[in-house]
């Protein structure tokens, strides 16, 4: 491939769900050419290794209840690195739109006038169906509310009041911490009953999947060790996918 304007500058690509064959061809094509690569605690180190050897790789991970990188301090990299090379690159895991904060990083260099572009990657959601479970299907769930289990204040969404009371499938991103509070949302709907599923590590060789109804989250969670970071699914695709028996996940 020839090279264009669009091959240079800083770019912000999703790493996906964790298998590093789910990275896009585009992503896999920047990578290759990364000067500097500022990647997250979920990106799989394998993907690190596409890039040059002589290529500058700096961590910037915010691990969940944990240790992390200010925001801040990610920003200033980015404008500093950004000055002295061409191609630099912010790797994140997922998709760095989807509750990932990748937009405020396209600000930040917006404001600073500095190229950027973003690659998208397939989320933590998508990566679902690897474990069986659709997030649609017809006749069972027709839309979706995907929702943060925890918002910046540290307090459940409210919008999950709103997505309850549809047939929609709901997906909860960042929701291990309130597996309590999001149970009681549902037993104080009469909805108690629905069926739920945490995935963790969805699409590598270590996914776990636990099935439940919703008002049982927090005991299934504890007897099956699942912590964070993980995905919750609640709706009927759930129970679908759970009697699906003949998907299989090919790992490298």
């Amino acid at each position: 491939m020839t090279e264009n304007s669009s091959d240079f500058g800083f770019f912000i690509i999703g790493s996906g769900p964790g298998d590093p064959e789910l990275i896009t061809l585009k992503g896999y094509r920047i990578l290759k050419r990364a000067q500097v690569i500022l990647y997250d605690n979920l990106v799989n180190k394998k993907l690190l290794e596409i890039a040059p050897k002589d290529c500058k790789m700096i961590y910037v991970g915010k691990q969940p209840y944990g240790n992390y990188t200010p925001q801040e301090v990610i920003h200033e990299l980015i404008k500093a690195y950004t000055q002295t090379h061409q191609v630099v690159v912010r790797l994140k895991g997922g998709d760095p739109f989807i509750f990932g904060r990748g937009f405020e990083e396209v600000l930040f260099a917006e404001k600073h006038k500095i190229s950027a572009h973003y690659i998208p990657g397939i989320s933590s959601m998508q990566a679902s169906g690897l474990s069986g479970i659709p997030l649609t299907h017809r006749g069972v769930s027709e839309s979706m509310w995907v929702i943060t289990g925890t918002k910046k204040d540290g307090s459940l969404s409210k919008d999950l009041h709103c997505a309850i009371k549809s047939s929609a499938t709901v997906i909860i991103y960042m929701g291990m911490k309130k597996l309590a509070e999001i149970a009681d949302v549902y037993i104080r709907a009469e909805r108690g009953d629905m069926p739920a599923a945490i995935i963790q590590h969805a699409s590598l060789p270590e996914q776990k999947k636990v099935v439940c109804k919703v008002k049982n989250l927090m005991t299934a969670a504890e007897h099956s060790g699942l912590t964070c970071p993980a995905i919750i699914i609640i709706g009927g695709v759930v129970a679908v996918g759970n009697h699906a028996s003949l998907l299989h996940v090919v790992h490298s």
